[in-house]
């Protein structure tokens, strides 16, 4: 306990370098599109998998700072390189909000998780953390801006309703899936070289 109220209050070099570093990746990811990968009929994204993993290696204050800056990441992109529902995500409760907890969460269900078992553990934080995501950003877009989403999309409110809930599952469980799957293999081998 006195470990982590420690690492609220002061971060070391290898933690600001990690945040660095996978904030570095994040972005990197949505810049190039290699985020975004296609699992027909959607596209799954993985730019808050480096959260995940930066929560569960270093803590939750690096988690934090690293969802942070992918939902700052998120807004620039929105502003820079706008659609049709570009304005929802400039909006941080929207785009800022749900990636700061990210990195919270992971990394509480990662402990809490009292397995023997680190894939196990490692899973759980991940499976988690991506629902978080998944659930936070469309959450709030159906919370705060179901009507104009509708009407910048030309749908009714009805079928909007329906096309949030489909994306959150069709997209939601591809990104979990392949979140659980990369977090454990990188979080294992930086974990085992840490060991040595």
């Amino acid at each position: 306990m006195e470990r982590e109220i420690k690492s609220w209050s002061k971060l070391s070099v290898r933690q600001l370098a990690v945040i660095g570093m996978l904030s570095a990746i994040s972005i990197v990811l949505g810049i190039t599109g290699l985020g975004f990968i296609p699992i027909p009929p959607v596209k799954a994204t993985i730019m808050h998998i480096p959260v995940i993993i930066g929560s569960i290696l270093e803590g939750p204050v690096v988690g934090l700072f690293v969802g942070l800056i992918f939902g700052i990441f998120s807004i620039v992109q929105a502003i820079t390189t706008p659609t049709p529902v570009s304005f929802v995500f400039m909006n941080p409760i929207v785009s800022v909000l749900p990636r700061v907890f990210i990195g919270i969460v992971s990394y509480y269900v990662y402990s809490a998780v009292k397995v023997n078992n680190k894939f196990i553990k490692i899973a759980a934080g991940a499976l988690v953390g991506s629902l978080t995501n998944t659930i936070g950003v469309l959450g709030a877009i159906f919370i705060i801006y179901l009507a104009p989403y509708a009407k910048a999309l030309n749908i009714s409110v009805a079928t909007a309703k329906k096309g949030i809930i489909t994306v959150g599952i069709i997209n939601g469980i591809p990104e979990a899936i392949l979140s659980i799957i990369i977090t454990s293999a990188v979080v294992s081998a930086i974990m085992k070289m840490r060991s040595k």
